[in-house]
């Protein structure tokens, strides 16, 4: 691209005139604005039309569901822990960064819309010509050759391929900050997951060294009885087995609870052992509020980050499906160049900067690849295969969004409903146990009688404590299905200061890691899933 002209024959520098290629470049310039590839729409997926139990007692689909969910239960440790979990969270501060990723790889999407290849040159070339060479005139066979100038190559987006890009890219960010949000929901529900089996472990722990004790006394009645000749020492060893039994099931309930403590410390970002001051407190199960918000089937797909995920992912590979349709089309592009060239070969006092030292080239291209053997239009096949794949995996998530809201609103349900039956079934297991050692100490029922009782009765607490942490865990699974708890992030940064300031150390990143970009503003300012139907705005210059 760069000037011609013969400088070992002395002649000053060629310049190129422009003649008919001015037209061509304003006509296609004009035509520059068509799109091949489909067009995204979103996809349909089916949905019920209400919640099977949508009628149940303490279950309204008439209130929006509160964003905040985990506040409903009512304890102050477990906000904390939140809270804390989305601070130092280590999977989440990933996500964070894949959203910077996806910034960067956007800004560098829009940048190939304008001239592609940009390139400033300057030489200066010593140069010697060999007396034996073929055609060699010159009078001067040693001389310098000075250059200095700049080149431009520029493709027109004529097919669309660039915006296509920038279509992709802008997808690709929003799924990304839905992918967060995702991650948001999953810990906040992990972490009041692993909470409420914690303090599951602590009461079943709890009721154990009850009745541990209560055993005990069993055992001292029966052991007295044996020595006064009263009864016989199977008594004794039927007592001291269920007792020794109890007392075995407690280190096991132990390992349990250390190994949900130590999953804790790892959500919240911590080593091992760092959540003991966390857990001071009541050590009971939290309890469900009386009233339970699920909203509509409808509201899942707004609320769910990963529903919006799954449609963004495939709204961009839409749009490589364009990118790759374009390439099947002959491209366009304008090159230039403009520079100065002198040679002391012509002139020994020949002066670079001077205006007749000037040359200048500029131009269109057409490039039309006919012979690709296929090559290109199989690409088109292999994005649209793809991109189908991600349409059925779109509806795949909304049926197993539903199902998920499903299952763990009838769990919830349910175990309102045995919570019920399970507290008058421990209250009369505990009146049988003090019925049955009364009758045991006055000798008119065996000891198997003993036995029965208290082994019901603990059977019946432990299903009450399992009981209500299921209540507990099937609404904390719900409010998860339901997509709650992002929310109270908007607006919040996404890379802790920290992160921050190393990331700034080693790289000059601008605004990136700081500023959310337009199209994450505007989406979190509609939160529409779709942004397929609607032109993407290009991101500010970076």
């Amino acid at each position: 691209m760069r000037g011609t002209e013969n400088t070992r024959q002395g002649l000053r520098p060629a310049v190129a005139r422009p003649v008919c290629s001015l037209p061509l470049l304003g006509v296609l310039a004009a035509l520059s604005g068509c799109s091949v590839g489909p067009k995204f729409t979103k996809p349909e997926a089916a949905l019920p039309q209400e919640w099977r139990t949508h009628d149940a007692a303490g279950v309204s689909t008439q209130s929006e569901v509160d964003s905040a969910w985990w506040k409903s239960f009512g304890d102050p440790t477990l906000d904390k822990l939140v809270e804390l979990a989305y601070r130092q969270n280590l999977p989440l501060q990933q996500a964070g960064l894949r959203i910077v990723e996806a910034r960067a790889q956007l800004s560098i999407l829009t940048g190939q819309q304008y001239p592609q290849v940009q390139v400033a040159f300057g030489s200066a070339t010593a140069v010697g010509v060999s007396e034996n060479a073929a055609n060699t005139v010159l009078a001067e066979r040693h001389f310098l050759d000075y250059q200095l100038g700049f080149d431009a190559l520029w493709e027109l987006d004529f097919w669309g391929k660039y915006r296509r890009g920038v279509e992709a890219g802008t997808a690709g960010l929003l799924a990304s900050v839905a992918d967060y949000q995702s991650g948001l929901v999953s810990l906040s529900a992990e972490v009041a997951r692993t909470y409420v089996l914690i303090r599951t472990f602590e009461e079943l722990i709890e009721l154990g060294q009850q009745n541990v004790k209560l055993q005990e006394e069993s055992l001292q009645i029966a052991e007295s009885r044996f020595r006064n000749g009263a009864t016989s020492e199977l008594d004794v060893a039927q007592a001291t087995t269920l007792l020794e039994s109890t007392r075995a099931t407690i280190p096991q309930l132990e390992i349990g609870l250390e190994q949900a403590r130590n999953a804790l410390s790892t959500l919240l970002g911590q080593p091992v052992g760092a959540v003991e001051a966390l857990l001071e407190g009541p050590k009971q199960i939290p309890r469900a509020p009386e009233q339970v918000a699920v909203g509509v089937p409808a509201a899942v797909l707004r609320r769910r980050p990963d529903v919006r995920s799954a449609e963004l992912y495939a709204a961009a590979q839409c749009a490589r499906i364009g990118v790759a349709e374009a390439e099947l089309y002959p491209s366009f592009t304008i090159f230039g160049s403009i520079g100065l060239r002198a040679s002391s070969a012509g002139s020994p006092s020949a002066n670079l900067f001077s205006l007749d030292s000037l040359f200048y080239a500029v131009g269109p291209r057409i490039v039309f690849p006919f012979l690709n053997y296929g090559r290109l239009k199989n690409g088109v096949r292999v994005e649209d295969a793809r991109f189908q794949q991600l349409l059925v995996n779109y509806r795949n998530t909304v049926l197993k969004a539903a199902q998920e809201v499903a299952d763990a609103l009838v769990g919830y349900v349910k175990s309102q409903q045995a919570l019920t039956f399970g507290r008058a079934s421990v209250k009369a297991a505990q009146r049988s146990v003090e019925i049955a050692v009364v009758q045991y100490r006055e000798g008119s029922v065996d000891y198997q009688r003993v036995l029965d009782a208290q082994r019901t009765l603990l059977e019946e607490q432990n299903q009450l404590a399992q009981t209500s942490s299921s209540i507990a865990t099937s609404l904390v699974a719900l409010y998860k299905a339901l997509g709650g708890g992002w929310e109270v992030r908007q607006g919040q940064p996404i890379v802790p200061e920290g992160t921050q300031r190393e990331m700034e150390r080693r790289t000059d990143w601008g605004d990136l890691v700081s500023k959310p970009r337009k199209q994450e503003t505007k989406q979190e300012a509609t939160q529409s899933p779709s942004p397929g139907n609607q032109q993407s705005a290009p991101p500010e210059n970076e």
